[in-house]
Formats: structure tokens, C-alpha cells, sequence
């Protein structure tokens, strides 16, 4: 993984990372942000079902749920062999979209059936021009350019700890884990970083999401909360010396608990509290785009 360049160079849309179980009957304040962000009653949505191994089931529930947020197009992009990803049809799905949603499932079979294909060659051109990209669950982890894939829950940090493998790349340096607090994955989240201190841990809770906004600015969303881990300041880890099953020493690490209204800056790696979103584009006030 790099550590130069910036964490979202030449990405000019917005990212909608979620955790996972997101309101789907309520006042479904995540998927509405997602829909506005993507143009309200004008939106064109593309719902990638990649990840899951049941597109049926994943496509008419997000079909009725954006059907009730009054989206005016709704279509269905399923990959269920890599060959799909070379067809003209869900390659025009993805151009004419104005917002790409990413379901959950399993995020290996994202890159799997993506990686070198004109479909993610349409993707990655489509977060340049400024289209809106979410993903729940496997879709948020798939988000990074490094990926966890796997790893036990509830379990103290080791190097066997967390299985990692290369993401869609739409964010640079970061590494994504969702379903956090509900199924206790600090500890494979830790792992991590101590094999690369350099990377940044954002943990997000489910019915939780961060919108990232061009600069590198996220904002948080949801009923929960995002964790947030920043190793660049650690002073030892014996990831390097350690056998698999041996429990990591990690000295230095920052921790971030970040509820609705807060944010982070990625390149600053500073929280960032309610008032700092306040007056979005007025004079004097900060550079983050409005949310």
C-alpha cells in the first residue's frame, strides 16, 4: 500500500460508506442522504449486487425502499460472473447513473467479479465525474484500497487475527470494517493497523455511515457510532516478530469515537465536532463541502 498522495486524489464525487443493517423502514435518514446526494426525485440509482449470493431477494428490497424515497429510475446491476462485467448493458447502467449503490454480501466477490473490468473502469470514472458512490456492509469495506475480507470477532488483535486482500481503491490508505461495535471487530481492526501503522481504521457501527466529501472530509450519520484508529503515531508493534496466534503488542494508538454530527478529517487526522459544519459556504467559514 502507498503512503504518499492524498487519501482520495482525483475523486470528485461523494462516498456513502455504511455499516451495515441501515434503516430500510423508518425514517431511513442514511439511504435518504445516499438519494439526496444522487439528485432527490431526479436521481438515477444503479444497485450493484455483486456481494450477495441472493441478487433477487437484495434487488426488490432496495427497489421498494428507493421506490418510497421517490427515486425516479431505479435499475439493477447484477454480476453474478465476472464475464457480466464485460456486457454493454450493466456498463450503460453504471454511465447513465447518477448514484451507484453497493449491497452487502461478501466483499471478495465485489473485486472478484470488478477488478480490471470495464465495469470498474465505468465505476471509477463515475466517482470522477462526481457521481455519488455507497456501499453497505461488503460494499463499505470494498470501498479502501486495502479490503478486510475475514478474521475472528470479539477477539484480541493477532496476525491471524484479520485476512486482508485489495479493494476497489475509490479511497486510498484507509481500511474500512463495519458491523463494528455489534460484532466487537476492534480487535481485528487493530491487526491491522499493527501490520501497517500507517493506515487509518475507521470502524462503522451499523444504521451508522460517514459521507466522505471531496478534500477528504467525512461526516457521520446514523444511530450509532464510527471509530476511528490512527496508527501514525505508533511507537512499537511486534507484528513483524510475532507468530500467528501470538496476541500483538501496539503501543500509541488514537482513538476516535465519533457519533452523528461529528466528522473527521483525512488529511489532517483531526475529529472534527458539530460546529465545524456550521454555515456551510459562508464567508470565513471552513472548506467542507455542504452535508
Amino acid at each position: 500500500m502507498s503512503d504518499g498522495g492524498r487519501l482520495n486524489d482525483g475523486v470528485r464525487g461523494s462516498l456513502v460508506i455504511i455499516g451495515g443493517a441501515e434503516d430500510k423502514q423508518g425514517r431511513c435518514v442514511i439511504l435518504r442522504k445516499f438519494v439526496d446526494l444522487a439528485g432527490g426525485d431526479e436521481a438515477v440509482v444503479a444497485v450493484v449486487t455483486a456481494a450477495t449470493e441472493d441478487p433477487e431477494k437484495v434487488s426488490r428490497t432496495y427497489r421498494e425502499v428507493f421506490a418510497r424515497l421517490e427515486v425516479r429510475e431505479t435499475s439493477i446491476v447484477r454480476v453474478e460472473r465476472r464475464e457480466d462485467a464485460f456486457e454493454r448493458e450493466p456498463l450503460e447502467r453504471i454511465k447513465r447513473a447518477t448514484g451507484i449503490f453497493f449491497t452487502g454480501g461478501d466483499q471478495l466477490r465485489i473485486t472478484s467479479a470488478l477488478g480490471g473490468t470495464p465495469l470498474y473502469d465505468a465505476l471509477y470514472d463515475a466517482c470522477g465525474r462526481g457521481v455519488v458512490i455507497a456501499g453497505t456492509s461488503a460494499g463499505a469495506s470494498a470501498m479502501s484500497d486495502t479490503m478486510i475480507v475475514g478474521g475472528e470477532d470479539d477477539g484480541a488483535p493477532k496476525r491471524c487475527t484479520t485476512a486482508m486482500a485489495p479493494g476497489m481503491g475509490l479511497l486510498r490508505q484507509i481500511v474500512v470494517d463495519q458491523h463494528f461495535a455489534q460484532r466487537g471487530r476492534i480487535g481485528r481492526l487493530l491487526s491491522a493497523l499493527a501490520q501497517n501503522p500507517f493506515v487509518l481504521g475507521v470502524g462503522v457501527d451499523e444504521d451508522t455511515a460517514i459521507v466522505v466529501r471531496p478534500g477528504g472530509v467525512f461526516r457521520v450519520l446514523g444511530s450509532q457510532t464510527v471509530t476511528v484508529l490512527d496508527g501514525k503515531g505508533v511507537s512499537h508493534t511486534n507484528a513483524s516478530e510475532s507468530v500467528p496466534d501470538e496476541p500483538l503488542a501496539l503501543f500509541g494508538v488514537t482513538l476516535h469515537i465519533l457519533p452523528a454530527g461529528h466528522g473527521y478529517d483525512l488529511e489532517s487526522r483531526k475529529p472534527l465536532g458539530p460546529e465545524a459544519f456550521e454555515g456551510e459556504g459562508q464567508p470565513g467559514k471552513p472548506a467542507y463541502a455542504a452535508f
